[in-house]
């Protein structure tokens, strides 16, 4: 069985197909741009399965980054995994897409990911199960005292990596990490 993973809370879009059997990626497109991946996302999403040699019908599973990011990119992600995990009939589940960037290190670890506004999405890990967050401060604000910082995205296999164990359970609701208002509530706020 193979499974779609796709994450738009960061500015790296990250889509792929990865073998469930083995974990490996067959596939993969990535694009770090913090807007657009709403036009490139589809498009990529074919092309992982054209160069796997797959069918839609192949697909068993959509594992989808649910944040935290920010709510355009966020939605974008989650309604792409969910649209095409209903037209297909198969089950969607969704992870915290900081979970999938610490998936793999060890010890301490406090994963960033840059939240705009001068400001960072955060959570921190211990052997990979969190034990703080998610949150978002300012990077001044944050205590990373005895941890290791880790940035960047998730990818494909750490995105089923992490989602692997809700595979073949009911799917529940997709819930976006927010975290905070949209920027344009923040604007409309200010008058």
């Amino acid at each position: 069985m193979y499974a779609l993973a796709l994450d738009t809370a960061t500015p790296a879009l990250t889509v792929g197909i990865v073998d469930l059997e083995t974990g490996t990626t067959l596939a993969q497109r990535g694009q770090t741009h913090s807007r657009g991946h709403a036009e490139v996302l589809v498009p990529f999403l074919l092309e992982c399965l054209d160069e796997a040699g797959l069918q839609r019908s192949d697909l068993g599973a959509v594992i989808v980054g649910c944040g935290p990011g920010p709510f355009t990119g966020l939605r974008v992600g989650m309604a792409t995994g969910a649209a095409f995990g209903d037209a297909l009939g198969i089950e969607v589940h969704g992870v915290c897409s900081l979970d999938a960037i610490a998936h793999g290190h060890p010890g301490e670890i406090v994963v960033l990911t840059d939240a705009r506004r001068k400001e960072v999405y955060w959570a921190r890990y211990r052997d990979g199960a969190r034990i703080d967050g998610p949150g978002v401060i300012k990077p001044a604000d944050l205590d990373i005292a005895g941890a290791t910082v880790v940035e960047g995205s998730p990818t494909p296999e750490t995105l089923v990596a992490v989602g692997r164990n809700l595979i073949g359970t009911p799917p529940q609701p997709l819930v976006p990490l927010y975290l905070r208002r949209p920027d344009a509530v923040e604007m409309a706020a200010r008058g």
